[in-house]
């Protein structure tokens, strides 16, 4: 998988990989999950968006990432359901660890919603730490934080 900034051409696969990543979320949540509903064209147009592409050219990830005060914060990662289970979100996550080491960021932070269980047993995996759980813009959410000083 190539990883590159995501183009205004890249926004309809994009939004069409959060609407299936996130959908089996609704049920549990009650509503939609935040990335399903985030403002993928601002975040393109700022910078914030990179794109995993395979061979073929067809977009099977993204991931939604900036600085934000002494960390890197990791705001969205998703790969489309037919391409799941070959590791590409791992190399997402990654990415954005090395972009913060090459940018003299030492952190990385992220959040998720604490009925997506799945990510709650994965990021703990990928050395991230909880440092919290509080309800922020109507989502109950489980906070994490990794350092990424050294070498990967």
């Amino acid at each position: 998988m190539n990883i590159r900034p995501a183009t205004p051409e890249d926004l309809e696969a994009i939004r069409n990989c959060a609407a299936a990543s996130y959908a089996m979320y609704i049920e549990r949540i009650g509503r939609e999950p935040a990335p399903m509903v985030a403002d993928f064209a601002t975040q393109i147009s700022e910078g914030k968006v990179h794109v995993g592409v395979e061979e073929s050219g067809e977009v099977c990830g993204y991931v939604v990432f900036y600085p934000r005060g002494d960390s890197v914060h990791l705001e969205n990662v998703a790969i489309s359901p037919d391409h799941q289970g070959r590791g590409y979100g791992g190399q997402l996550v990654a990415f954005v660890e090395r972009q913060a080491r090459e940018r003299g960021i030492a952190t990385v932070d992220l959040y998720t919603n604490e009925k997506m269980t799945e990510n709650i047993a994965l990021y703990p995996r990928l050395g991230y730490e909880e440092v919290g759980r509080w309800e922020e813009d109507g989502f109950n959410r489980v906070f994490y934080r990794k350092s990424v000083v050294g070498p990967a």
